[in-house]
């Protein structure tokens, strides 16, 4: 099953709208018998920008679940970017079992730069990001590239075909059994699956918070408005 984010008026940000909409997907999804897979992918020229600062973007329990949907379904997902990948948008590929960038993607981690932090992405990607590319990335918010996301384990590969490096992924899947497929991705995912028991309460009080705050304000205020927030150097 295809799944395609498609909203392009904020750049497939993550509105409470599109999150009750990915939610739907998955759930039709787990009960499709016919369903192997699910193939996550996007219109436009940006994945997923992350978190909508102008129509809300719901609660970060709302996000949190639906991240841990993704890692929970007893399907594989596989994660296609071809474009701009920002913010909670890299939690989103983050929680897909296989993804690929291809030569348009480019990514960034820019929660610190408006005076917040990615806190409830954490959870899928810590577990599965190269250490201290995850703390040059976290703190800096650089822009980095489809071969830098492989490399750092953001996501699978990074090609210039996309569609022809996903070719023998999805013949692979599709060769699965589905009991062989939902267990063998339980056994890949039981570390995520335990920093969501572990971290979910926690991070995602956090992130509120964070939103809350007076430099969160300042800072998201900064970027629609397109400057510079009170505290750049």
């Amino acid at each position: 099953m295809t799944v395609t984010l498609d909203s392009p008026h904020n750049r497939n940000a993550l509105s409470a709208r599109l999150v009750r909409e990915l939610h739907a997907a998955l759930d039709q999804a787990a009960a499709d018998a016919e369903t192997r897979a699910v193939l996550l992918t996007h219109t436009g020229n940006t994945f997923c920008a992350g978190a909508d600062l102008r129509e809300g973007s719901g609660t970060p329990h709302e996000l949190a679940t639906l991240l841990r949907a993704l890692v929970e379904l007893p399907k594989p997902v596989v994660g296609r970017a071809t474009g701009h990948v920002r913010a909670g948008g890299t939690g989103l590929l983050g929680a897909c079992d296989i993804s690929v960038a291809g030569p348009g993607a480019t990514f960034a981690f820019t929660e610190a730069r408006i005076g917040v932090a990615p806190a409830v992405i954490s959870m899928p990607l810590l577990p599965r990001l190269d250490p201290r590319a995850a703390a040059r990335y976290y703190l800096t918010g650089e822009r980095f590239d489809g071969a830098e996301a492989a490399r750092i384990g953001l996501v699978t590969l990074a090609a210039e075909d996309p569609d022809a490096a996903l070719e023998p992924v999805l013949d692979g899947l599709r060769r699965g059994s589905p009991q062989g497929l939902a267990e063998s991705k339980r056994l890949v995912t039981a570390e995520v699956l335990r920093a969501f028991d572990r971290d979910t309460d926690n991070l995602a009080d956090l992130s509120a918070r964070l939103f809350a705050s007076d430099e969160a304000r300042e800072g998201m205020t900064a970027f629609l408005e397109r400057r510079d927030p009170e505290w750049a150097g």
